[in-house]
């Protein structure tokens, strides 16, 4: 899954593909042209910044950023488009635009997701995150981080199932970094295959996370080399799918990994 932010503010990309003060849609498909041709089987298109600290933005803004791209890519490229939204409204919009999946960091917990989600009849990712991105990293606390993460995320598929979504539209997102210390992020990749046990498709993202900064202070253009190890981490305990900045290299570092597992 390849990442589009279409935010001036994310904390990897913010503002790569405007121009000025306006979202260059030509700049944005180039990168998602790219981002296919490298072996991106998903491109996940955000206009709503969730790094730690970061303000909502209005639905109407968030509408504006994401459509144009979401039509933009749908008319041109065979790739599953993926809307990175907790706004019900954008969810309807995008799916009848050409969106074939929902990747939801409140697990659609915002008044009416649940509904707009259904009504779509399009996969939706469920992502754990403990408060708000304002909030979320102000000394977030478990007492076993593994077994809370999995009781939410059950906890949200029996409210999906209860608003109409099917089980096998559901995955999984434990969500590193949301509300999370550097402990929990490395106690939750060990406990990937206790997530997995439970039967839904594993969605990880942990590219240039700021875990990787502080375990070993590298800057966000330094990461590329430990967001591949954790890539291949995830993979070997469960992840299904891997959302990254850097498309072509983690598609290389998952093909060794095959040609590995392949000859055991």
């Amino acid at each position: 899954m390849g990442i589009i932010n279409t935010t001036p503010d994310s904390f990897s990309d913010g503002g790569a593909l405007y121009a000025g003060a306006r979202l260059d849609l030509d700049s944005a498909l180039r990168r998602a042209e790219a981002m296919v041709e490298e072996g991106a089987a998903i491109l996940d298109i955000g206009g709503e910044s969730t790094r730690p600290g970061a303000a909502p933005v209005s639905e109407a803004q968030e509408m504006d950023r994401v459509l144009p791209l979401v039509e933009r890519i749908a008319a041109s490229l065979d790739v599953v488009i993926s809307v990175d939204t907790s706004t019900p409204a954008l969810m309807r919009e995008a799916a009848a635009r050409g969106a074939g999946l929902i990747n939801d960091v409140r697990a659609l917990r915002r008044e009416g997701a649940l509904e707009a989600a259904a009504a779509t009849g399009l996969p939706v990712c469920l992502m754990h995150m403990r408060g708000e991105p304002g909030d979320m990293q102000h000394a977030p606390s478990y007492a076993d981080v593994v077994a809370e993460v999995r009781e939410f995320l059950c906890e949200r598929s029996d409210a999906c199932r209860a608003a109409g979504i099917d089980t096998q539209r559901l995955l999984w997102d434990p969500g590193f970094g949301f509300g999370k210390t550097v402990e929990h992020n490395l106690a939750l990749l060990r406990g990937l295959p206790q997530l997995a046990a439970e039967g839904f498709p594993l969605l990880a993202g942990l590219s240039r996370k700021s875990m990787i900064g502080k375990l070993i202070g590298r800057e966000v253009d330094q990461r590329l080399p430990a967001s591949l190890a954790l890539a291949l981490l995830a993979a070997q305990r469960g992840a299904r799918i891997l959302r990254c900045h850097d498309v072509a290299a983690t598609v290389d570092a998952l093909a060794m990994l095959a040609a590995v597992e392949a000859t055991e």
